[in-house]
């Protein structure tokens, strides 16, 4: 799978190391966001970059990292068709991707430990969408997303 990776300075140690895992589990990774852990930058618009990347088909799935993981989830989920979940243990990365369908996956650096970020991701890429009953229920999201955007007037 190709994967997108992005974080902010806070989170810049852990999204290298996440990187080198990543690859050695046989993923294309895709880098986005902070360069080194010295320049600021906003999480925000690397949420951004990476959800409108999915919706592209450019990205399989994205990994999104921050000091708590929760800017990222919430600014990723804004961007139609996004399905952003908040992980930091290995059950609910599993059912993030086997109940929800969710392209992308966030973490907090300052919330897990680098070894248990790896198995979290593992579980994550390692699980498919099976459908069935959650395909309904995914779909409503979904519908319910396209009758906002609708009252708001925006065509997606």
């Amino acid at each position: 799978m190709k994967i997108g990776l992005g974080s902010d300075h806070n989170a810049f140690d852990m999204k290298g190391s996440l990187i080198k895992y990543i690859e050695g589990l046989g993923h294309e990774v895709v880098d986005y966001g902070s360069q080194d852990s010295c320049t600021e930058i906003d999480y925000p618009q690397v949420a951004f970059d990476v959800a409108e990347a999915i919706n592209e088909n450019e990205l399989d799935r994205a990994i999104l990292v921050c000091g708590t993981g929760i800017g990222m989830a919430i600014a990723a989920g804004k961007v139609p068709g996004i399905r952003a979940a908040l992980c930091h243990d290995t059950y609910s990365a599993e059912r993030a991707q086997k109940s929800n369908d969710a392209q992308v996956l966030t973490m907090g650096a300052n919330v897990i430990g680098i070894e248990a970020a790896k198995k979290v991701v593992e579980m994550y890429l390692d699980s498919e969408f099976p459908g069935g009953n959650s395909a309904r229920k995914v779909q409503q999201i979904m519908d319910k997303e396209q009758e906002f955007l609708k009252e708001a007037g925006v065509q997606a």
